[in-house]
């Protein structure tokens, strides 16, 4: 008697289960493999700074910066990108500017320093241009920012949310200008 097409046999059977757990262990195994990938990530983001960024923001300051970045974004109070933020400075805009630290190549951001510094304006660099871009609301990552103090035409915030944002503005803003005296 012959085997019809639709019968399978036990060897069958047992083959795909077998093909099934070398698969699941393939995927375990990429998993555990993913945070260490991350972690090798994230040290050779740090590696890759720019030599030219300095003042670095600490982790304790370029947290409570990135967190008024999404403030400001949320109250739309932000100029995003070189082009953004170099007409902003232009046009004697007061802020504090975010620029990241691993742009590549660096010729994009040189001229920042030397105008916010020409028009007193407060920068810093934050070690990360995606971490710049997650708090400024986009998808995408940003090279830079100016974080402005008031918002622009046509966005009345409720007083309590002002008083916040202002209090927090007022507080990166010193810890920025000290971090550039230091430096």
């Amino acid at each position: 008697m012959g085997k019809d097409k639709g019968e399978k046999t036990p060897k069958d059977k047992s083959a795909k289960k077998e093909k099934k757990d070398k698969s699941a262990k393939k995927e375990k195994a990429a998993a555990e493999e993913q945070p260490v990938a991350a972690a090798a990530e994230v040290v050779a983001t740090k590696s890759a700074l720019a030599p030219i960024a300095k003042p670095l923001a600490d982790d304790k300051l370029s947290k409570k910066a990135l967190k008024l970045a999404k403030k400001a974004a949320k109250r739309k109070q932000i100029k995003r990108g070189v082009k953004e933020v170099i007409k902003a400075i232009r046009k004697k805009a007061k802020g504090v500017c975010l620029i990241a630290g691993d742009i590549s190549p660096i010729d994009v951001i040189t001229p920042l320093p030397v105008l916010c510094e020409d028009n007193d304006v407060p920068y810093i660099y934050v070690p990360s241009k995606e971490e710049l871009g997650a708090a400024g609301l986009t998808k995408r990552p940003t090279s830079c920012m100016l974080i402005l103090p008031k918002p622009l035409k046509g966005a009345a915030p409720s007083d309590d949310e002002a008083k916040e944002f202002a209090e927090a503005y007022a507080e990166v803003e010193k810890k920025v200008k000290a971090a550039q005296i230091i430096f």
